[in-house]
């Protein structure tokens, strides 16, 4: 006894140790975790100490110079271009390691070996998808390509050069909270991040959705209520722009368009598009300039993010001087500028993402019926490493579509009880594009014509390239690969067994909308129809609400003398296009209740300037009104449980402005009325309004301020990590705004160049800081002056040597001899 009596503090300690230097679940060792020497501590960061430091690196060839300014921006110079991507891949890895790497594994479909089981459908529906595969496809096709495979070899050598150097102590900290150490970086994972951009841009679908209509409704509503161009729209190629081309033959709308649906179980596996994911960019050219060349200006709207999605720098060498933003994982300028152009890129949105309901032979699921024969899939078998140890094994089936996203046994679907499932073509799958080349050659374009042979190498997503230039020209090219589709193909579900519904090749690139120097003087985007009517190919039924280009192009239209500060004002415009159109004809039908025409709601709103401001409550009655109003309209006959796809909203304005007596507004409400879209006005509107009584309490400038709402956010990549993030930021917009700023999207870079013919002048800012750590000042620095709508001077050096009161530290990065 007395010697376990001396024995038990011990006991005690070890057990202590042992506990606090393992993991336990999804908990990190605690010990390490909280060590003042080597846990979370280390990771506090003060502003960078001045003076010069060098570091010797293995993996390049001559000295590369990294001056940093007084936003922790890094200045680049080196004297090669692959010396120059290597020091790109080592200065991102410093501030974005983590970050780069959780990319990655979201496209990877990798989450579960660190975040655990709770994830494994996910990573399951991500590899089902094939984005891993196919960029291993990618990087394996680029190893070819000379200038692709220099320019992310030296890239990923500089990024495992940084990881090199790590040691627990200096991992960042969601690496210690997530108890795991960050792998090699390769050129792999460079697209893997491309692919997580394809994905984020064009991973969303309504095609089953729309084909649950079809069923229900048929082809008569489908043409009524889901048009293939809205009543009201500013396309960005200029209505009666002529096309310049011999278009191909386009193929026939055959028989049958659509698949029978069979199934609910697709839609909780495939998301619908994101509405809030878009862009604006737009460039004036000389003539209606204060300096009589262009002016750009692009903003795209992403989910806010800390740590956020892009990194400003600027890269030099004696090849190429380009500043902007990267996407960190991938080495060039994404969005910038040079001495002699500057372009921007927004989301085109077209369809790219088609379903083929696939009949297997058995359920082996080894064939499937196709242009009247069996043909065999190909079988690839995944395994998934859970963060426990633990393996699973998941077997995917490939048709000449692409991957079987879902599949089940048939419930009487076919006479011989076949299996069906749902095979997915999709654009970020193909594999035969360099989108990383694109960039790479716009950080050297000096005219038009680079501009143009840039684009030949991107393949998707399509995106809106805007473009200027010291020649004076301005211009825009809805670019990408876009496939050859018959009128309306891919509207619905597509039946993988006709031959007629396979893509039938692809509309050649120097056809896709395009336009320079046009008449009005300006070329611009919001995601909306690329082309007018007249364009002789199929891309989509429905694009972005048109509500942001139509006050794009009408501000423009007007402007004369721009200055940079004229497009910084349009970036932060917050007026409201939706509401000028029915607002109202929506105050008319809440005037027909008395009680309604007498509250304080109705009163404000009818006061209101159509702005929404971030004190704006009127903003904030209209919003939330139009979360509630088109349930109210459309929710008998489409109900959301039944995955069936609401109307849009141009569609819904026009029914209440120009049909108010339609049949969709009459089994709402059991009222003796001959205009029921008044009662469903008003209904709705007096819901949302108890609503925000409810939240917020009685009416009032502060309580039921927009800002206050809306509640900006920008959160962590980890949502449990909620201390990483923050929330209740002030500022105006919303989704259908130019300043598109809603509670967790909005423009996560803005920037305005003018080109001046010697040097350019460029103003820039986003809604985090260059640093991933929390416990940096670079962290979040920029939040509050991007919320009020501010830009910063962008310091684009001519050489290495220029001064600057800007310029902080400078760090020498040296060969190993």
């Amino acid at each position: 006894m007395r010697l376990i009596k001396h024995l038990w503090p011990l006991l005690i300690s070890v057990a202590l140790i042992y506990v606090f230097h393992h993991a336990w679940g999804v908990l990190p060792p605690l010990g390490k975790l909280f060590s003042p020497f080597q846990g979370y501590l280390q990771n506090a960061e003060g502003a960078p100490k001045a003076g010069d430091t060098e570091t010797v690196l293995p993996g390049i060839t001559g000295e590369v110079v990294v001056r940093y300014d007084d936003n922790a921006v890094p200045h680049i110079f080196a004297q090669n271009d692959e010396d120059l991507y290597f020091a790109q891949g080592y200065v991102i890895a410093r501030d974005r390691l983590w970050q780069m790497e959780f990319y990655t594994l979201v496209s990877a479909g990798r989450l579960t070996e660190v975040v655990g089981e709770a994830v494994l459908e996910y990573d399951r529906f991500n590899r089902r998808r094939g984005m891993a595969r196919s960029a291993a496809a990618i990087a394996e096709r680029l190893e070819a390509d000379t200038v692709a495979s220099r320019a992310l070899g030296a890239y990923a050598a500089g990024v495992n050069a940084y990881i090199a150097q790590l040691a627990y102590k200096d991992l960042p900290i969601a690496y210690k909270l997530l108890n795991y150490q960050p792998e090699p970086w390769s050129p792999y994972k460079s697209i893997l991040m491309l692919m997580n951009m394809r994905n984020t841009l064009n991973g969303g679908s309504n095609d089953l959705r729309l084909t649950q209509v079809l069923a229900k409704y048929g082809p008569e509503v489908v043409a009524d209520l889901f048009p293939g161009y809205p009543a009201i729209e500013s396309p960005i190629v200029p209505e009666g722009t002529p096309w310049d081309f011999e278009p191909l033959t386009v193929p026939p709308v055959p028989d049958e368009v659509a698949a029978r649906p069979d199934s609910n179980l697709l839609a909780f596996s495939v998301p619908a598009p994101r509405p809030q994911v878009g862009s604006n960019n737009w460039a004036v050219g000389g003539s209606r300039s204060t300096t009589g060349l262009p002016i750009l200006a692009n903003d795209p709207h992403l989910q806010l993010t800390l740590p956020s999605i892009w990194y400003q720098m600027q890269l030099s060498s004696p090849n190429v001087n380009v500043y902007g933003v990267a996407l960190p994982g991938t080495p060039a300028i994404i969005i910038g500028f040079n001495k002699d152009i500057a372009w921007g890129v927004t989301n085109v949105g077209s369809d790219v993402m088609d379903f083929y309901r696939i009949r297997f032979r058995d359920s082996t699921f080894t064939e499937y019926w196709h242009d009247g024969q069996w043909k065999p899939t190909a079988v690839h078998v995944e395994t998934y490493r859970l963060k426990d140890g633990r393996a699973f094994h998941d077997t995917l089936y490939y048709t000449h579509h692409g991957p079987v996203v879902y599949h089940k046994p048939a419930e009487g679907a076919y006479t011989d009880r076949a299996p069906v499932g749902y095979a997915m073509r999709w654009i970020t799958n193909e594999t035969d594009g360099a989108d990383v080349l694109t960039f790479h050659y716009l950080n050297r374009a000096k005219d038009y014509d680079d501009y143009r042979a840039a684009l030949a190498y991107f393949t998707a997503p399509a995106q809106n390239f805007v473009f200027s230039s010291n020649d004076g020209d301005i211009a825009i090219t809805s670019n990408g690969k876009l496939p050859l589709k018959w009128k309306g193909q891919g509207k619905y579900l597509l039946d993988g067994t006709l031959a007629s519904h396979d893509w039938q090749g692809w509309i050649p690139r120097e056809q896709n909308p395009t336009v320079k120097n046009p008449p009005r003087g300006f070329v611009s985007s919001a995601n909306q129809f690329p082309a007018d009517t007249t364009y002789p190919y199929y891309l989509d039924w429905r694009f972005a609400h048109p509500s942001r280009a139509l006050r794009i192009n009408e501000r423009l239209a007007a402007m004369t003398a721009a200055t940079v500060d004229s497009l910084r004002d349009l970036q932060n415009d917050n007026f409201n296009v939706d509401a000028r159109r029915i607002l109202p004809r929506l105050l008319r039908g809440l005037a027909t209740d008395d009680s309604i025409r007498r509250s304080a709601e109705y009163d404000i709103l009818e006061r209101w300037d159509y702005r929404n401001d971030a004190d704006a409550v009127g903003a904030t009655i209209f919003e939330s009104w139009f979360d509630e109003l088109p349930a109210a309209i459309w929710g008998d006959e489409f109900p959301r449980d039944e995955q069936l796809l609401y109307p849009s909203l141009d569609r819904t304005y026009t029914l209440i402005e120009r049909e108010p007596d339609a049949k969709w507004f009459d089994n709402v409400l059991t009222v003796d009325t001959v205009e029921t879209i008044d009662a469903i006005i008003c209904q709705s509107f007096q819901q949302t309004v108890s609503g925000l009584r409810e939240r917020f309490g009685e009416v009032s400038a502060e309580s039921w301020a927009w800002s206050r709402v809306k509640n900006t956010r920008i959160m962590h990549l980890v949502p449990n990590f909620r201390s990483f993030g923050r929330t209740g930021i002030v500022t105006g917009g919303g989704g259908n705004m130019v300043n598109a700023t809603s509670g967790t999207h909005g423009p996560s870079w803005r920037m305005v160049v003018q080109l001046d013919g010697d040097w350019p002048k460029a103003y820039g800012l986003y809604p985090g800081g260059q640093s991933g750590n929390p416990g940096s000042v670079y962290y979040d620095n920029m939040i509050d002056r991007w919320a009020a709508g501010e830009l910063d001077t962008l310091l684009f050096m001519k050489t290495v040597d220029e001064q600057s009161p800007k310029l902080q530290r400078d760090v020498l990065l040296k060969p190993n001899e």
